[in-house]
């Protein structure tokens, strides 16, 4: 709520009370080792409400299956005994969770990308799928659609895909990655056709000791009236030699993430007009320290509301590397509006030395 009201003047914001109405599990999880779990795209939500009815997408591990593929979808719906199972993936292998998307007319639609590989393969070819289901009748059989891409791009079990919906319109969006140079996108009128593809190429790392695509993962979409927001971090392989080196001493690994750059872009209408030049919207480089996206709003004049999380330093180079840096944790709040930003402020921020509460996964509750 707070991140709601940060733009208000002093004076008018509102008494609020929040209650917790329910708290309750929805399933169990095994992990499955693969690199992924339940809640691995959450840039794009596994719950959709659509009138009273609660649906939610599960990742179920399957036993004697090896990584990576070796997980299915699974679709609950919450009764008032609690959450109940509807569907499982019938005939399907894949890594990572499925998102769902919801339409007013009942329609609700899962992201699937079950793998084209035989069992017991690691790693190979995937299809992506979008499964229609009823919120009247969620047990009835789905309906498979194929969407369209321009070309025969070459999807893997690694999609990091985000799946968003403009409910009102009836119409949605699908991206998925291409290794580390882009992603791919394509985007569903309210008609049922698949009327605009493209590619999103990443920012430049051009900075970097070895320059590089900063592949942008984990992001925050939303779509309205054919305008797409997209605001997602950096993650690529450590690209500082000096700071990789130190890291594969204390874990032993080949590879550390970065996950230390928050970027945006936009497009007022996907299906007639490019995305806009990226915009870096916070940077943890200098000191190794970690940004997670948090949720992204937009707003009725049109602007960009982002909110995110900032971790200032890694603790285990600092002694070596930035001796005098202070760690820090902030929560914290951006306005965008046409490719600037308007507007920041920092929400919540425990400070070294300095007593104070570390936000977490912070989300927008919109209320009128």
């Amino acid at each position: 709520f707070a991140c709601a009201l940060a733009a208000l003047p002093a004076g008018s914001v509102p008494a609020l009370r929040p209650v917790v109405e329910a708290e309750e599990d929805v399933y169990s999880y095994t992990n499955a080792d693969n690199g992924a779990g339940p809640l691995w795209c959450h840039g794009s939500t596994c719950l959709v409400h659509i009138g009273d009815d609660v649906f939610a997408s599960g990742l179920e591990t399957l036993s004697n299956v090896k990584p990576l593929n070796n997980c299915r979808w699974m679709l609950y719906r919450r009764a008032p005994s609690g959450w109940q199972l509807q569907q499982l993936d019938p005939t399907g292998r894949t890594r990572e969770p499925s998102p769902l998307v919801g339409f007013p007319d009942g329609r609700f639609f899962l992201s699937a990308n079950p793998t084209l590989t035989a069992e017991g393969t690691y790693a190979g070819p995937a299809r992506p799928e979008i499964l229609q289901f009823s919120a009247r009748e969620p047990k009835a059989a789905f309906e498979r659609l194929l969407p369209v891409w321009n070309g025969n791009p070459a999807f893997t079990e690694h999609s990091y895909r985000s799946f968003a919906a403009d409910g009102p319109k009836h119409e949605l969006i699908l991206f998925q990655n291409i290794g580390y140079t882009h992603t791919e996108w394509t985007f569903r009128d309210q008609a049922g056709k698949w009327v605009a593809q493209g590619q999103l190429s990443w920012p430049s790392g051009a900075e970097y000791p070895k320059p590089e695509p900063v592949r942008v993962c984990y992001p925050d979409v939303v779509l309205k009236n054919r305008a797409v927001h997209f605001c997602g971090v950096s993650d690529i392989v450590e690209p500082y030699p000096e700071w990789r080196a130190c890291k594969k001493q204390l874990t032993g690994n080949e590879w550390d993430y970065d996950f230390r750059r928050l970027f945006y872009t936009w497009t007022p209408d996907i299906t007639r007009e490019k995305f806009r030049p990226w915009i870096e919207i916070a940077s943890r480089d200098q000191t190794c320290g970690w940004i997670s996206p948090g949720d992204l709003w937009l707003g009725p004049d049109g602007a960009a509301h982002i909110v995110w999380t900032e971790r200032a330093l890694d603790e285990r180079l600092r002694a070596k590397f930035f001796p005098e840096a202070k760690q820090s944790h902030a929560l914290n709040y951006a306005v965008v509006r046409d490719g600037k930003v308007v507007f920041r402020r920092v929400l919540l921020v425990a400070e070294e030395g300095k007593s104070g509460e570390i936000g977490a996964s912070p989300r927008f509750q919109v209320t009128s």
